[in-house]
């Protein structure tokens, strides 16, 4: 029998007391304060979109601060309170909650209720993550495109509100498993980044043939010294991508325009290049549902897709293969490369070191990053023979398969932990109600 099971049968052998969140405490609604308002330093503030996503279960520091004099009308928070969202776009971050573990008071704005109360503020904030309370909380959930609880529907939610004693031991036990859990997960996550690592590596390597540019040279002189006594190198013809093919701008498509539901036509827009696509595909994960899909330019069978536009430099120029037997509109801020090699080798050579290079120092722009599809018609490409292009496609397909695959290897047995984790921890929440 563990210490928790001894504690429950000594403390409240007839079960434990369920109670509504408005009678454990107080709930104050939070009003006010947008990001617009944040400062250097002040008063320390909690706004509620940062709940969900960058917060865990209890803080002690807070990100963001706001003027003192802003700060005096806004909802305060003291040590011990919780912070709990009541707005957001989808049911899983509504009612998502923080406590708050610092030394000194800070305030939250609208769209979130402090929860003043007397009980342990990590034990109210872990089971706040549970199944149990997930099904109460979605019975009050009112609205489509946001979805709210409001904090007088938050306050009728009953949830188990075992003796002190009992909540104090079952947060420690939490707080050993999750550090033992982050552990391990930083030793897979580490494994996981070297494997990365050694496969861009093995990826610029099959991409680089002989040209090196200059920034590379330095770093590589040693290298290839051992490369060139270890192998004969392949002679390859070094080519412009606009010599192999041309650039064709995509139009008109809006992501308003595309929907998940399937019609007679598959779209990809610019920005799901780099969010939804690896380095090719066979299909899309969005349709047009606009009637004038004619008008629009359409990628081809092998026809490169490539992402001319992103808020960051790491983004732009993202390119996947379409490898689909219908052809797809493709939005604007992106473009269609429609080549002469194994499709699936050149989108390949877009990830590598080699093509990175050219391309940062055509970048223009400052809050949003362009590359113009003239500029990346001048980009060198090394054009090996066909059979040799389809051998390094098979090479880093079985690299790629290794180390990104969620379905196997490492990112699935950290999905596994953290799967192991929300077990233990709801088994750990789940009590017999007392009659």
């Amino acid at each position: 029998m563990s210490k928790i099971d001894e504690l429950i049968a000594k403390l409240c052998p007839n079960g434990v007391e369920y109670k509504a969140i408005g009678e454990i405490g107080t709930l104050v609604r939070g009003n006010g304060m947008p990001k617009s308002d944040f400062e250097e330093t002040g008063v320390g503030c909690i706004h509620y979109g940062q709940i969900y996503t960058y917060y865990g279960i209890w803080t002690a520091e807070t990100i963001s601060f706001i003027a003192k004099e802003k700060a005096y009308k806004l909802a305060k928070v003291d040590p011990g309170d919780i912070i709990i969202t009541n707005t957001s776009e989808n049911i899983d971050d509504v009612c998502k909650a923080v406590a708050w573990l610092g030394k000194h008071q800070i305030v939250t704005g609208g769209h979130a209720t402090v929860l003043k109360h007397d009980q342990d503020a990590k034990y109210i904030s872990y089971y706040l993550k549970t199944p149990a309370f997930f099904a109460e909380k979605k019975k009050y959930a009112t609205g489509t495109k946001v979805i709210d609880v409001s904090a007088k529907s938050l306050g009728k939610i009953k949830i188990p509100v075992p003796p002190l004693e009992i909540q104090r031991e079952i947060v420690r036990v939490l707080e050993t498993f999750t550090k033992l859990e982050a552990e391990l997960e930083a030793e897979l996550a580490a494994e996981l980044k070297a494997r990365r690592q050694q496969y861009q590596y093995y990826r610029d390597q099959l991409l680089s043939f002989e040209k090196l540019f200059p920034e590379q040279r330095n770093r590589e002189r040693e290298r290839e010294r051992e490369r060139e006594r270890e192998r004969e190198r392949e002679t390859v013809k070094w080519m412009t991508l606009g010599e192999l093919g041309e650039f064709i701008r995509g139009n008109g498509l809006q992501k308003k325009d595309i929907s998940e539901h399937e019609t007679k036509l598959g779209a990809i827009h610019y920005g799901q290049i780099y969010t939804l696509y690896g380095t090719y595909t066979y299909k899309t994960e969005s349709f047009v549902k606009i009637p004038n899909a004619k008008n629009l330019r359409k990628a081809k069978t092998n026809d490169l897709i490539i992402a001319t536009t992103s808020e960051n430099d790491t983004d732009v120029c993202k390119a996947v293969a379409w490898l689909g037997k219908e052809n797809i509109a493709v939005s604007s801020d992106a473009c269609i490369y429609r080549h002469s090699l194994d499709p699936q080798y050149v989108a390949y050579f877009f990830q590598s070191e080699q093509f990175q290079i050219q391309k940062r120092s055509n970048i223009t722009g400052t809050k949003v990053r362009r590359v113009s599809p003239s500029c990346m018609a001048s980009f060198l490409i090394p054009v090996p023979s066909l059979k040799r292009q389809q051998e390094i496609v098979a090479i880093l397909d079985e690299l790629d398969a290794l180390v990104n695959d969620l379905s196997s290897g490492l990112p699935a047995e950290i999905a596994a932990r953290r799967k192991q984790y929300e077990y233990y921890r709801d088994r750990l929440l789940t009590f017999k109600e007392a009659q």
